[in-house]
């Protein structure tokens, strides 16, 4: 089983929507008892909070089933559980490689460079375009998932 973990800054909008989306395509390829898929922030500022209006209200106009989710931080432990841990920009990365003594076993991803990109996805916090998020999302997940096949992960 592979274990994959999306981070975001406070873990109510990007991450959950990532979270929901990989998980709703695993289903889609039958392929759920392969992976274990959660969501975690870098920071504290959330915690326990319940996922934001805007990405509950975008996966439900795209018939996504939002995962139950309470934001919480990424821990050391996280790290040695999780096989992939996912940030969702260049400012998660940082915190991520910080909070995660450098990264020491490779296992911090952006989740866009799995569709051959280094952009960031945007924050709807702040863009309040959870649109573009969800179509960056989708690209950043079809691109993990088929990496995964690939490299036999799946």
């Amino acid at each position: 089983m592979v274990r994959i973990v999306f981070c975001c800054h406070g873990n109510i909008c990007r991450s959950p929507m990532a979270q929901s989306v990989f998980a709703h395509m695993v289903q889609e390829q039958g392929l759920s008892d392969k992976c274990y898929i959660d969501s975690m922030a870098t920071s504290t500022e959330e915690i326990g909070n319940t996922p934001h209006w805007g990405t509950v209200q975008k996966l439900r106009e795209v018939g996504i089933p939002l995962v139950p989710h309470r934001a919480r931080q990424i821990t050391w432990r996280d790290y040695e559980w999780f096989d992939y841990i996912i940030g969702m920009d260049e400012w998660n990365m940082k915190n991520l490689r910080r909070m995660l003594c450098g990264d020491p076993h490779h296992k911090v991803y952006k989740l866009l460079s799995f569709a051959g990109s280094r952009r960031d996805i945007a924050d709807p916090w702040y863009t309040g375009d959870f649109d573009a998020t969800y179509a960056d999302v989708v690209e950043g997940c079809s691109g993990l998932l088929a990496y995964l096949r690939e490299n036999g992960s799946l």
